[in-house]
């Protein structure tokens, strides 16, 4: 475990990694530092205005909202985000192209900057509502307390059962054609769904490539209108039963049916279903929507109050921009709502 707090100074990034004796390594590998590197490591705080369950984009951008809002913030991280496989990030103004790594690294030295920001590496394990608001438990040995909680907790996709599709989960086995389609424009490209999913995702995904297949691992459950429709658009259907996905360093190469046979492919589409990383929101009162994910307000405030959540376990909309967006809102909510209420 590991405790950090930032600094608000105004020296250059070079004059910064010197100090830190990082020159050497920092220009070696500048996007392989981890936020633990610029911080001066403080005394445990236990209390706090609010903590963020989740350092990812959604997370560090609600704790820069409240640190620039001078609020005492606490985020707690594992270290896991759920896009860690894939290569680029996409469709981020002025962050086109550049890798989760790096687009996480300069965030969290940014926030760092902001003096009542602080770190804590682990697992948040349970939450409890106190008498004067809650408590995080982290690790199963560390108790925070804070007057508002911010879940930025993410979700977890469930792989189906077929071998080689989590290695390339994010790599060429892809969720959003926003995200990731231009990249594969125009290739060979399937699409893992069966019956109204698969339909409508054909319907999106035929914009970025003519070459396209519908794969339903089984008896297809399409309806005779929606086959139609599908073959005017030379869309083809196979209902062979997969086996594995052939691939190398998790970019497919081919799928491979139970009966030996084999399509050769550059890009799986697919919707997977999924929980909830984090179970706290749920054990703590917080409403899910039908689809499962935490029902938030518009200012991401959750069903309980003082508890806000942002990103991926809110929406469907699973892009970074999104979910800096929302955590940006989070922050901004909370830190605002607090300090109505202590004038």
């Amino acid at each position: 475990m590991e405790f950090t707090k930032g600094r608000k100074n105004k020296v250059s990034r070079l004059d910064f990694i010197k100090l830190n004796g990082l020159a050497v390594p920092a220009f070696i590998f500048p996007n392989n530092l981890t936020y633990f590197t610029n911080h001066k490591k403080m005394n445990l705080d236990k209390k706090f205005d609010t903590i963020i369950v989740g350092g990812s984009y959604s997370g560090l951008a609600a704790a820069m909202s409240l640190g620039r809002a001078l609020k005492k913030v606490l985020i707690v991280d594992g270290g896991k985000p759920c896009n860690r496989q894939t290569p680029h990030s996409h469709n981020f103004l002025t962050q086109d192209g550049k890798t989760p790594t790096e687009i996480s690294t300069i965030a969290k030295q940014q926030v760092a900057m902001y003096d009542t920001v602080q770190f804590f590496k682990g697992q948040a394990l349970q939450g409890r509502k106190t008498e004067n608001g809650f408590e995080i438990e982290v690790n199963s040995v560390d108790i925070f307390s804070a007057n508002q909680l911010i879940f930025a907790t993410g979700i977890i996709d469930d792989m189906p059962a077929i071998k080689g599709f989590s290695e390339c989960w994010g790599i060429s086995v892809l969720h959003c054609p926003y995200c990731h389609g231009y990249e594969v424009r125009n290739q060979k490209t399937g699409i893992l769904a069966n019956g109204e999913n698969a339909y409508e995702l054909a319907k999106l995904i035929a914009n970025w490539t003519k070459y396209l297949t519908i794969f339903t691992n089984g008896i297809a459950s399409l309806t005779g209108e929606q086959k139609s429709k599908l073959e005017k658009h030379q869309i083809n259907i196979i209902e062979n039963e997969i086996k594995s996905l052939n691939h190398q360093n998790g970019f497919v190469k081919n799928i491979v049916f139970k009966d030996g046979t084999t399509h050769d492919l550059k890009a799986i589409y697919s919707r997977n279903s999924f929980k909830q990383h984090s179970n706290i929101p749920a054990l703590l009162g917080c409403e899910l929507t039908n689809e499962g994910y935490i029902k938030v307000d518009a200012f991401q405030e959750t069903t309980i109050e003082g508890i806000y959540a942002c990103g991926d376990n809110v929406t469907k909309l699973r892009t970074v921009a999104n979910a800096v967006a929302m955590g940006t809102n989070a922050g901004m909510s909370a830190s605002k709502k607090m300090i109505m209420q202590q004038f």
